[in-house]
């Protein structure tokens, strides 16, 4: 049964948002959108990156100003000029980058800037204690103490702490961004339990997630955006995620894994008994001309380790690696770079993009050679490097010189994707394609896999997303605890196959039989 199998929201909303437009410079950010959330309901945000949901609960929380439009709590406008603004009128809003003090405690993080006072206006410490006891037991946390320092809980624990802020503050509307990103399953269960308990008090939840599963797990309606535009708000128990694909990016996607079937080639990458530990162990591999090779693992499997020694951005310690058939000691990214190697990694923002640079720069990084000469940049030849590069993957920015790091993800992953094949790789190696990204730019991604594939590149594609490994390989390799235990094509293999070889049971089965 979904979240809103029974859900009738009343007839006064909670928080409304009216007509809200929006502008920044040579873009349009927001086109009269409006939408509301009701006392105990869960409302859904969704679009692709760009569709203007971060601009959106920015202005609500009260960082952005509106050019026009208002904000509605309890049917009366308010003015949010500040975050301050927002938090007296009962607004809070936990972001996909928490914003907690590591070295305080869990009450000193809730309570920070409105600790309870005593004589002479001291902070009362035990009253802080009581009342961040009070908070967790409302919320039937047991596995958090009022002492603890934040630095050294998990992702999901520190995100508790956030939401327990909100509520010392007295939030009648709770705005979360992307909340389960960083989180394992457990603490997504966790969370749920939590959003339920708060939605049971009446609090409203603005709940933004690109994750369709978690949209009809969890919320009662949902409001989708498209180019600064609202499309559509639906209950959720009368729409599927078809119809929500749809109206997300405007036609329909038959399928967001549009795998082609090409001829395979010669053998671009060999590995054999290659040795990094502790996390790559004796492992052999081959990736051939024109193929894509799936790398599924759990987290800690040894995946992106792997990747990093093939690169050479830590050396393998023994073993051997071959690319097109000669033998290679790859000891610096440079060098795997001249050999026709390309790397696009899991944390695109601090390793694939430099994002204060611009567009046009970011482009050029990875292919100075090609615009460079005598020591200085042909400002001509990187323009038009960058442009080929955004019309080939159809990237939305002003122009070449916008900032990297202000593009949405996707477009962001457009521009590290194509920096490294602007070299011409033969193979071409992928962390986590589409982590991050929203359905329609998945789709786009998977579209121009395809595509490098049909031209003879060799691909090697590490992905936690099971259904991608399974659309988008010719082969899938299985790690675990640095080594490869399983091998599957794409006929044979299944979700269920690929997540047994991942656990170990896989094995266990085998020897009973």
């Amino acid at each position: 049964m979904t979240a809103s199998a029974h859900y009738a929201p009343p007839t006064t909303p909670l928080l409304s948002v009216r007509a809200i437009e929006k502008s920044f410079p040579g873009v349009r950010a927001l086109s009269g959108v409006s939408f509301d959330a009701a006392r105990g309901e869960v409302h859904a945000l969704l679009g692709e990156n760009g569709a203007g949901k971060s601009t959106l609960i920015k202005i609500v929380s009260g960082v952005f100003p509106p050019d026009r439009g208002e904000v509605l709590v309890g049917g009366k406008a308010v003015d949010l000029a500040r975050p301050d603004d927002a938090r007296r009128a009962g607004i809070a809003t936990i972001y996909q980058e928490l914003l907690l003090f590591p070295e305080l405690t869990v009450a000193e993080n809730i309570f920070m800037g409105h600790a309870p006072r005593a004589g002479l206006r001291r902070i009362d410490w035990r009253a802080m204690r009581e009342k961040t006891n009070a908070l967790l037991a409302s919320l039937e946390i047991h596995d958090l103490e009022a002492e603890r320092v934040v630095g050294t809980l998990s992702v999901g624990n520190r995100q508790r702490v956030e939401i327990l802020r909100a509520l010392s503050q007295d939030a009648r509307i709770l705005i979360m961004d992307e909340p389960t990103a960083a989180l394992t399953e457990y603490d997504v269960t966790r969370l749920f339990d939590i959003v339920r308990k708060l939605k049971a008090r009446g609090v409203a939840v603005i709940y933004i997630s690109h994750r369709l599963d978690e949209i009809f797990a969890i919320a009662d309606r949902v409001t989708v955006l498209r180019d600064g535009a609202h499309v559509a708000t639906k209950r959720v128990a009368d729409t599927d995620a078809a119809e929500l694909v749809q109206l997300m990016v405007g036609r329909r996607i038959e399928s967001l894994f549009p795998k082609i079937t090409v001829p395979i080639g010669k053998p671009v990458l060999e590995v054999k008994d290659l040795e990094r530990r502790p996390l790559t162990r004796s492992i052999s591999l081959t990736v051939r001309a024109g193929e894509i090779v799936g790398l599924a693992g759990l987290v800690g499997s040894g995946r992106s380790e792997l990747a990093q020694t093939i690169f050479g951005v830590t050396p393998a310690d023994g073993g051997e690696i071959r690319i097109a058939g000669q033998k290679v000691d790859i000891r610096s990214p440079a060098q795997a770079r001249s050999l026709g190697l390309a790397y696009v990694p899991e944390d695109r923002g601090t390793q694939g993009l430099v994002r204060p640079m611009t567009v046009r720069e970011n482009f050029s990084l990875a292919a100075l050679g090609k615009v460079a000469f005598g020591g200085f940049i042909d400002r001509g030849a990187e323009r038009k490097l960058a442009g080929d590069g955004v019309k080939r993957f159809a990237v939305k920015a002003s122009s070449l010189e916008q900032t990297a790091g202000k593009l949405s993800g996707g477009n962001q992953q457009k521009i590290v994707l194509g920096k490294w094949l602007a070299n011409g790789p033969k193979l071409l190696i992928l962390d986590e394609p589409t982590r991050g990204i929203d359905v329609g730019a998945k789709a786009e991604i998977h579209r121009l896999m395809g595509e490098l594939a049909a031209q003879g590149l060799a691909i090697l594609m590490i992905s936690s997303e099971l259904p991608e490994v399974l659309g988008m390989s010719d082969r899938i390799l299985v790690m675990r605890e640095g080594r490869i235990v399983a091998e599957f094509s794409h006929e044979e293999a299944t979700q269920e196959s690929i997540g047994a070889a991942m656990m170990g049971s896989h094995e266990n089965a085998e020897k009973a039989a």
